[in-house]
Order: C-alpha cells, then sequence, then structure tokens
C-alpha cells in the first residue's frame, strides 16, 4: 500500500484543519504551529486518495495556502486496512472516486521535470546515439542495449502525451522543444557519423531499422503505454525507459547513418520506421493517460483539454493510418 504525506500550509486563522474524515481515508492528522501567523496541517493517507483530497483542499482553503506531497517509504506501525472502507466507498454515490495511481500534481510535476533542457540532457543524448551507431556498425545488440539504458528520451515522449491529455500549452511546449531538441541532436549526430564513417546497409542491426511491419507498430505502442502505467503507478521506469529508446533511438541513428553515407533508399525506410513508431507510442500513451482517468481539475480547462485530446487522436490516428498505408504499399 502506498502513501503520501500531506503537507498544508496556511495562515493561522483556526486551531485545526476540519478533515472530511467520512470521505477519505487519512491514516493520521497533526496540527502544528510553525509561527504566529502559520500553521502546517500534515496528512497521511494512501497514495489513490491523494488527487480528491487535494482537490477538496484547494476548495476548503479559498485563502493563500501551499501543499507539500511527500512519498512515504514505510510507516510504523503499518496500518490496516478496514474491510468497512470499500463497502462504504461503494455506497457513497457522492463521495469521490479513489484512483489507482499517483495523484494529477504528481504526474505534472514529473512531466515538468522530464522536459528541462540541461546540459546533461544534451550529452546523454549525444553519447547514447555515439553508442547506439557504434554498436550498428559493429552488429554487436549488446552494445546498442547500453544505450538504450542512457538515453533520456522517455520523461519528453510522456510529457508530451500528458501536456496533450491535460491541454497544458506550458507543458506542451516545452515537452515539443525537449522531443525536438533530443531527435534533432540524435539525427545530426548520427549524420556526422555517416559521414565520416563507411555504413553498410546489410549489416544485421541497421537492416532490423529498415525493416517495417506491423509488429513494429505494436511494439511502439506497447512501449507508450507501458511508460504511462509505470509512471502513473510511481514505478521504476528503468526498463520501461529502455523499451521506449528502443523504439525511437535506433530508428532515428539508422536513418542519420544511411542517410550520410548515402543509402538514401534504406534512409526513407528508416525515416518511416522512425515516424511510426513516433506515431504509435504517442497515440497510445495519450490513450492510456485517458483510460487511467488523468483529467485537468478546473472546470474551464476541461474543454480545452478535451479539444487537444481531440485533435491529438485525430492527428495522431490520421498519420498512424497513413503510415501503415505507405508500409502496406512499400511491402
Amino acid at each position: 500500500m502506498a502513501l503520501r504525506l500531506v503537507d498544508i500550509y496556511r495562515p493561522d486563522d483556526k486551531a485545526s484543519l476540519d478533515l472530511p474524515d467520512d470521505t477519505y481515508t487519512v491514516l493520521g492528522h497533526w496540527t502544528y504551529a510553525m509561527d504566529e501567523n502559520q500553521r502546517v496541517d500534515r496528512v497521511l493517507m494512501e497514495v489513490e486518495e491523494t488527487e480528491s483530497f487535494l482537490d477538496w483542499v484547494d476548495n476548503a482553503l479559498p485563502n493563500e495556502h501551499r501543499v507539500v506531497l511527500q512519498s512515504v517509504e514505510a510507516t510504523l506501525p503499518r496500518p490496516e486496512r478496514e474491510e468497512e472502507e470499500e463497502e462504504e466507498q461503494e455506497s457513497g454515490a457522492d463521495e469521490p472516486v479513489s484512483v489507482s495511481r499517483v495523484s494529477r500534481a504528481e504526474l505534472y510535476e514529473d512531466a515538468r521535470d522530464a522536459t528541462t533542457v540541461s546540459g546533461s540532457f544534451v550529452a546523454l543524448t549525444i553519447l547514447s546515439t555515439i553508442v547506439a551507431a557504434g554498436g550498428m556498425l559493429r552488429d554487436q545488440t549488446a552494445v546498442v542495449i547500453g544505450a538504450m539504458m542512457i538515453a533520456p528520451l522517455l520523461g519528453p515522449s510522456l510529457a508530451l502525451a500528458l501536456g496533450t491529455t491535460l491541454g497544458d500549452r506550458s507543458l506542451l511546449g516545452q515537452s515539443l522543444w525537449a522531443n525536438t531538441l533530443g531527435g534533432g541532436l540524435a539525427f545530426v549526430s548520427a549524420l556526422g557519423m555517416g559521414v565520416l564513417l563507411p555504413v553498410d546497409p546489410e549489416t544485421a542491426e541497421v537492416a532490423a531499422r529498415t525493416e517495417i511491419g506491423l509488429p513494429d507498430v505494436a511494439l511502439a505502442a506497447a512501449a507508450g503505454a507501458a511508460g504511462v502505467i509505470s509512471m502513473t503507478r510511481a514505478q521504476a521506469t528503468g526498463l520501461v525507459g529502455v523499451m521506449v529508446a528502443v523504439a525511437l533511438l535506433p530508428p532515428a541513428v539508422a536513418l542519420g547513418l544511411l542517410l550520410g553515407s548515402g543509402h538514401t533508399y534504406y534512409a526513407l525506410r528508416a525515416g518511416l520506421l522512425t515516424a511510426t513508431n513516433v506515431v504509435a507510442l504517442n497515440l497510445a500513451a495519450v490513450c492510456t493517460f485517458l483510460a487511467m482517468g488523468v483529467r485537468p481539475r478546473h472546470w474551464r480547462d476541461l474543454e480545452q483539454a478535451r479539444t487537444s485530446t481531440r485533435l491529438a487522436l485525430a492527428l495522431w490516428s490520421g498519420a498512424l493510418s497513413l503510415l501503415i498505408a505507405l508500409l502496406w504499399l512499400s511491402g
């Protein structure tokens, strides 16, 4: 059972914050006086209820306040889930629905952090491209897999899908920039290596990125869905990040290598695979966020989110249909 510690910093206008204990499973509630003008309420609860609880806090405290959310590794004695809780939740029609994922606020912060373009992001992208290109040219699968482990591609890809789902223009802009920069760096680096180094399109690791089929579409879609599930469950995303990188980095590297070495036909096929994987991954990620119940909090943002999501689904679905048609025709 994952737990969260919610700290609510508020003006000292009353001794204690009256929590709707009959609505939420509050495992602990403590109130402290920070100084003569501020108090903090510390609430321990299950992660599934934090999103609706944070929405309640925003509505219940119209005055200026700040909420800090912390992950709890362990607590002793271990809290026990009461059997009556589930029955009460089923019978309460007006009670907020618990979601089997982390809160919207946590998802947003993780996504925003992942779109930060720093020196390490640039360095890891270029280094993973060099390692992937070296492994592909030497036909060493293990080296290519190693490159996937250092490629920082998971966060920006999922942030783009989350920004689309929430209709958040700021997050969309940041994620588009991070994805464009990451993809551009990988392509340009591979292009330079293709100009300088001999590239054999018949090498197995290179040729595998010029062969396109429906299994590749399924792989990219599965990577996008798995990435979202791991992110919303606050699970380790290292191995899932490798899966996402497998769908994105090697085709882009193969495109640059082949184009730089003058193998235009094979480069076009690698480019088609890259585009197909990008579209399938993002379409699956948006659909998975929707299935997990990720929505904006404020009603005024819902229509913008619906418009953004519908437009994205239409564009991604249309692009995927077109790419699959091209795959069929080229086969």
